[in-house]
């Protein structure tokens, strides 16, 4: 299996993240990536290939071009305000405000963009960003060519970015990027499973209207856990797009017996949908002891996770999405490769 890598995925070096009401190291940092290179490379699970850029114009595809502006020019203009430490809003349009202007200062802009305040805008996140998309866009190409499956080490994660949002440390939406480079490139329908403990809201948002995609997420349940307001089961999609949205909620301390076979119903839902693709946002922080989580995966689970999605009997791209117990992601993002390549040997 070929891994994708760009070493400016690394760019991005947040210092700042409020969480519980306090500002901590982010969870989200460069120190994950490390740690499943090292794992890569200690089990030689695969190859790992550095993608070559492919612009902006795949990420305008999905994403609006004030909002993908915005994030170029934002680090740059929070700098020239005078602001002192890393750019992070403190008001958005709420309910009872105005929703459709955009303001001209920076701090307005961030708040019109953002969808939560624990994520920070830092020197080297755009940059980071493009190379994240960059490894989407390389693992799924090498799919498309060659029917192969492919891991794509992104990094900043996608799944919580909208079409004009970021937030849950996702600037760019990686797999929807990648499904829509895949439709681009011929394919007729595609499916996104997302595995991540957390709802990829901004998946739904950007496809929610749509039938060429059905995005199928497993998830804890948003009555108690972040994005809180999107991921509920009776969200099923609108106009063309209905049923072609699947959520399955999830309370925190679910079992890996009732999770894997909420994941055999997604898997037949896939099959019965008749996609032509399958593209994985692969969060491994559905493990027991993630900092943010609260699902009970054990390190030998994701090898029975990596079995299972290869049922799938797709071509597949695994893109890497959230996952913060640092001293195990490896060993399970690996465990998820080595299943995979198990269940279609």
């Amino acid at each position: 299996m070929l891994i994708f890598h760009s070493d400016n995925t690394r760019l991005r070096q947040a210092r700042t993240e409020l969480h519980d009401g306090t500002l901590v190291a982010p969870f989200e940092c460069p120190e994950r990536i490390d740690l499943v290179l090292k794992h890569i490379q200690k089990t030689a699970v695969g190859e790992v290939r550095e993608p070559k850029s492919y612009g902006l114009d795949p990420v305008l595809a999905v994403h609006d071009a004030g909002y993908v502006n915005f994030l170029a020019d934002c680090w740059h203009e929070w700098v020239a305000a005078g602001h002192e430490g890393e750019a992070i809003p403190n008001i958005w349009p709420a309910r009872t405000m105005r929703g459709d202007r955009i303001p001209h200062t920076v701090s307005g802009k961030l708040g019109y963009y953002a969808l939560a305040a624990e994520t920070s805008i830092t020197e080297g996140t755009f940059e980071a960003a493009m190379a994240s998309k960059d490894v989407a866009l390389g693992a799924t190409s090498h799919t498309l060519a060659t029917g192969e499956p492919s891991y794509g080490l992104c990094r900043p994660p996608g799944h919580h970015a909208a079409v004009d949002q970021f937030g849950g440390y996702c600037f760019f939406n990686n797999a929807a990027v990648a499904a829509q480079w895949a439709l681009n490139q011929g394919k007729r329908r595609v499916a996104i499973l997302d595995v991540d403990f957390h709802h990829g809201n901004g998946t739904q948002q950007i496809f929610y209207e749509r039938d060429d995609v059905l995005f199928i997420s497993l998830h804890g349940d948003p009555e108690v856990t972040f994005p809180y307001y999107l991921g509920y089961a009776d969200e099923t999609g609108l106009g063309s797009g209905e049923g072609f949205n699947v959520n399955y909620p999830l309370p925190p301390g679910t079992s890996v017996a009732t999770w894997m076979a909420t994941l055999d119903n997604a898997l037949g839902q896939i099959k019965q949908t008749q996609c032509d693709m399958l593209i994985v946002s692969l969060g491994v922080d559905i493990f027991e002891g993630d900092p943010i989580s609260a699902f009970t995966f054990k390190n030998s689970d994701f090898e029975i996770l990596g079995q299972r999605l290869s049922s799938a009997d797709l071509p597949t791209v695994l893109l890497m999405e959230g996952g913060y117990a640092v001293d195990d992601i490896g060993i399970n993002v690996v465990n998820v490769l080595q299943g995979f390549k198990q269940g279609i040997s």
